[in-house]
């Protein structure tokens, strides 16, 4: 460790929690003694403050990078613009580094922070720990982002610079002394764990650190890539990467995941599942390229027109879709899935994202605040622009007459209903034909099953075909706007 005299570089962990392939923490290490320092600022205005299974996640990644750094990383809560120049002051640091960071709001705080900063005579570093490519760097030839994502990766994309390699974690890191004068918190006063312990049915289904993503990548490219094209539209088979968390937090980097998928690729003989995979890379980056150029994606529809839609406000459907009470098995599957894990499948969240909006006519804010809440990978940009285009109000929407049946979308993707029968499982007695629509099923085989309608399990809240006619009729009242 330094000493008073050493100098010290501060590194502002965020969105990177990991030290392995961090392009900002790499230089920092070869500048100086690091000081590492993790802020909860959740007081800027127009923050979307985390909700309350990220903040649990949270917790778990902090732990987990503060034993990666010996247990030296300092911990603070409050107001970033006015803290770092203290700290910095307080650690007589001439440079802070930093990852960058894409929501609007950071961005306005960002720019300010670097100013300030620089005023007081302290250099500030930026890097790229978050993205494969800037969402800047990306423009058609006339110099305008992108509003489709096909052209936006194919074009775009693919036709930049590969993504750069991964860089190994620093081989020496000196870290500064701790600073008495200026004690951070501790790991527990950042209160990210709530007051009831809820979140502990969701423990067995993760192990949340930085080795762990690592794994999970390696095991996903080794073992289900190969069959990701076809195996990732079915909900109860582990094709799908999981990644998600882990990329949400920085505990791996999508260069990382990229570079592991593409130097696997001799092994993979599925080509399409390769592409296919990389493409879903490309779509949260195009998530935060969105974001990125317009800004308002998390709060206002970006086709204006949306804007006079004849939404619902039905209080008792709100309820019965959060809570997995609708009485279609896939959407409660997929509501009980959430609520019980923390992660939804993605194939299940397109049918539950478009049974609120269409079938019930619910804001999709409803939704995209719902999932805030749930979702462990909850990410402002993947989660707003999901919401805006399964309501087909985004840049690059799902038209709005593409309106998932929940019927025929659970006879196809989990036709044994396997799926159904592990996250509902009061159904779980019913025939393979049977529990895709249990109302339609005769009462002698509801009660072989156990199955009381409107008592053990809800009867429909809506008519497929009738909610489907008035989910048109509204927005045929908003075509011409």
């Amino acid at each position: 460790m330094g000493n008073s005299s050493d100098k010290n570089v501060i590194f502002w962990f965020r969105q990177d929690l990991r030290i392995s392939d961090n392009p900002a923490f790499a230089e920092a290490c070869q500048r100086g003694f690091i000081v590492p320092i993790y802020i909860l600022d959740d007081v800027n205005p127009g923050i979307h403050k985390l909700g309350g299974a990220s903040r649990w996640w949270l917790n778990s990644a902090l732990q987990d990078l503060d034993e990666s750094l010996g247990g030296l990383l300092r911990f603070y809560s409050g107001d970033a613009l006015t803290l770092l120049p203290k700290l910095a002051k307080a650690y007589n640091s001439q440079s802070v580094f930093w990852n960058r960071c894409y929501e609007p709001w950071r961005i306005n705080r960002d720019t300010k922070l670097k100013q300030r900063l620089l005023d007081n005579g302290v250099e500030v570093v930026t890097a790229n720990g978050s993205l494969l490519w800037e969402p800047w760097q990306v423009l058609k030839n006339n110099g305008e982002p992108y509003r489709v994502y096909t052209p936006y990766y194919r074009r775009g994309c693919l036709s930049m610079p590969p993504p750069r390699a991964p860089i190994p974690i620093p081989k020496k890191i000196r870290y500064a002394a701790p600073d008495r004068k200026h004690s951070a918190c501790n790991l527990r006063d950042l209160n990210l764990l709530p007051n009831i312990n809820w979140h502990l049915k969701l423990s067995p289904y993760w192990d949340i650190g930085e080795k762990s993503a690592q794994r999970c990548a390696t095991d996903f490219v080794s073992n289900r890539l190969n069959d990701y094209r076809q195996g990732r539209n079915f909900p109860h088979d582990s094709k799908v990467s999981r990644l998600s968390p882990y990329l949400r937090f920085g505990q791996i980097s999508p260069n990382k995941v990229w570079f592991l998928a593409t130097n696997s690729s001799e092994k993979i003989q599925s080509a399409e599942s390769l592409d296919t995979f990389l493409s879903e890379l490309g779509w949260r980056e195009f998530s935060y390229y969105t974001m990125y150029h317009f800004p308002e994606l998390p709060v206002k529809n970006l086709q204006t027109r949306f804007d006079k839609f004849p939404w619902r406000s039905e209080a008792s459907h709100l309820k019965a879709w959060e809570e997995g009470n609708t009485g279609f098995p896939l959407v409660d599957a997929g509501m009980r899935e959430l609520w019980e894990t923390g992660y939804m499948h993605n194939r299940v969240r397109m049918v539950v994202g478009s049974f609120l909006v269409k079938n019930l006519l619910i804001h999709w804010y409803h939704g995209q605040k719902w999932f805030w809440d749930c979702l462990v990978d909850a990410d402002l940009a993947s989660n707003s622009a999901g919401w805006q285009w399964v309501a087909g109000c985004g840049t690059d929407a799902a038209p709005f007459f593409r309106i998932f049946n929940p019927i025929t979308q659970s006879e196809k993707f989990d036709a044994e209903g396997k799926y159904i029968r592990r996250f509902v499982p009061q159904l779980s007695k019913l025939s393979n034909k049977d529990i895709h629509a249990p109302w339609l099923a005769s009462l002698e085989a509801l009660g072989a099953a156990g199955i009381k309608l409107g008592d053990n399990y809800p009867k429909p809240i809506v008519d497929v075909k009738s909610s489907r006619a008035l989910a048109l009729a509204a927005f045929e009242s908003i075509k011409a706007v």
